[in-house]
């Protein structure tokens, strides 16, 4: 490790990116960068060479899904804690998958972030128990759809439900509206959904938005 503990903070949100910047200096990390853009992480990793990587997973340009698995298959050297809102449910298994030394919940505060840093910096993980709650069958139905997701079809289900087009999704993915399209209707197969309308009312349910 570098003598100098450097940490790149990765989050569209001008608030949090200053709580998080004064958490890591009371934490000891000299060299602070930042990024407000998914497709902007990638080329600052190389730059910098960060030791740690705090990572929202709701960010313009790509998602934070997205640049986890680009960050796996460059080979890139640097721990991440993902600090996102969205739900640990649906999101910690995927994110562990992909690479994340940890998973922290913006609702659960600072506290665990902390926690999270100083475990990756010196080799652990940190990955909270997820919840036994009894499902109905509903539920239990309907996770096991979200489960067997990819990460694209589920980032594109969570832009559908919150209202975007398909044409803003493409943009935003920097993929075709063709594509998009193909999705959409994969989607609706998967999740059992004859409209969008019905999308959002099962992302709402299901705690995802």
């Amino acid at each position: 490790m570098k003598s100098a503990k450097s940490v790149l903070i990765a989050d569209d949100h001008p608030v949090v990116r200053s709580a998080l910047r004064i958490l890591v200096k009371q934490e000891g990390f000299q060299r602070i960068f930042e990024a407000t853009k998914g497709n902007e992480v990638i080329s600052m990793i190389r730059e910098h060479r960060p030791d740690v990587v705090v990572l929202d997973l709701v960010m313009p340009e790509m998602d934070g899904l997205d640049v986890l698995e680009r960050i796996r298959e460059n080979g890139m050297q640097c721990q991440v804690v993902v600090f996102t809102s969205l739900a640990r449910t649906f999101y910690q298994e995927r994110c562990m998958r992909a690479g994340a030394g940890a998973f922290v919940s913006k609702s659960s505060g600072m506290e665990d972030v902390l926690k999270a840093l100083r475990a990756v910096s010196v080799g652990y993980t940190y990955f909270q128990s997820l919840p036994t709650v009894a499902l109905d069958s509903l539920q239990r139905t309907e996770k096991e759809m979200i489960d067997k997701l990819s990460n694209r079809e589920l980032t594109i289900c969570l832009y559908l439900a919150n209202g975007l087009s398909n044409k803003e999704i493409a943009e935003i993915m920097h993929l075709s509206h063709k594509t998009i399209s193909t999705y959409k209707t994969r989607l609706k197969e998967k999740l059992r959904m004859s409209s969008v309308v019905h999308l959002s009312k099962f992302a709402q349910r299901n705690h995802l938005i």
